[in-house]
């Protein structure tokens, strides 16, 4: 594979195809810096001799890392009590686990989805923000963002809800193009117009505006190079950046087409 962009970006892979599929000598023999998605088999059956092994032969190999949190039926600012305390045992998980890898940034979805909550937004924010508080301090305390992603958010301001109050705490956006895409109902324009401050990470796959397909980038409807040149006019730094294939073939594909339009040159010292 080319080495420009992969010098730059994260890659997604589950913690348990790291673990238990070969993908870990694959990763280190490719030069691939991850982004390490924890489930909740992985955090529930994980011993930390084997967290601790992964983590040191990325480590040990100059690999920067990322993680993403557990998202399935996880909600910060459920109505229901009991899904509130499953989504912080697993948040509590999470931070057992990335502290062997010493990520740059932890991904987490809100769990906002208009459709079920709306006439209760104002009081899941407030529950939502009480969890994400106590998040976001735990990963500052660790060296590492909380990075929140747009998943079912309809519009910026919804996200923003979430992540304005936490700024203090070093939290960013994570602005995934493929949700956007699928998802979102204002342009990308707009998103960027409201999120520009907070952006601290993206999510890199693309789709035809109707389903979450995660195609390569350059495969779909997503406009790349209005995304990289409104970012390089609007940030005096460059987000962390996570490229999202689900299919291996998607990777090379993806790769391929950002060589042709990557504004970035050289990575960042401090990513």
């Amino acid at each position: 594979m080319a080495r420009g962009v992969l010098e730059d970006v994260q890659v997604n892979i589950p913690f348990r195809m790291l673990a238990g599929e070969g993908y870990l000598s694959r990763f280190l023999e490719n030069g691939l810096h991850p982004e390490i998605g924890f489930d909740a088999i992985a955090l529930d059956e994980t011993p930390d001799r084997v967290f601790r092994e992964v983590a040191a032969a990325f480590r040990d190999n100059g690999r920067r890392v990322t993680c993403h949190a557990p998202f399935l039926d996880l909600s910060a600012g459920s109505p229901d009590p009991a899904v509130r305390r499953l989504t912080r045992m697993r948040f509590e998980q999470t931070l057992r686990a990335v502290a062997w890898f010493q990520p740059l940034t932890v991904v987490c979805h809100t769990g906002w989805d208009h459709r079920r909550y709306l006439e209760l937004r104002e009081a899941w924010l407030e529950e939502s923000l009480g969890l994400w508080r106590w998040f976001a301090r735990s990963l500052r305390n660790a060296g590492a963002r909380v990075m929140l992603e747009n998943v079912y958010e309809g519009s910026p301001e919804e996200l923003l809800g979430c992540c304005a109050p936490l700024r203090d705490l070093g939290a960013g956006v994570c602005l995934d193009t493929g949700h956007l895409s699928a998802f979102g109902e204002s342009p990308l324009e707009h998103w960027l117009d409201v999120l520009m401050q907070d952006i601290g990470q993206l999510h890199l796959h693309d789709n035809r505006g109707e389903q979450d397909e995660h195609l390569a980038p350059g495969r779909g409807v997503v406009d790349f190079p209005l995304l990289f040149e409104r970012l390089l006019a609007g940030k005096t730094e460059r987000p962390v950046i996570t490229l999202e294939p689900h299919r291996e073939e998607a990777l090379r594909q993806g790769i391929d087409y950002l060589e042709t339009i990557w504004p970035w040159t050289a990575r960042d010292d401090s990513h």
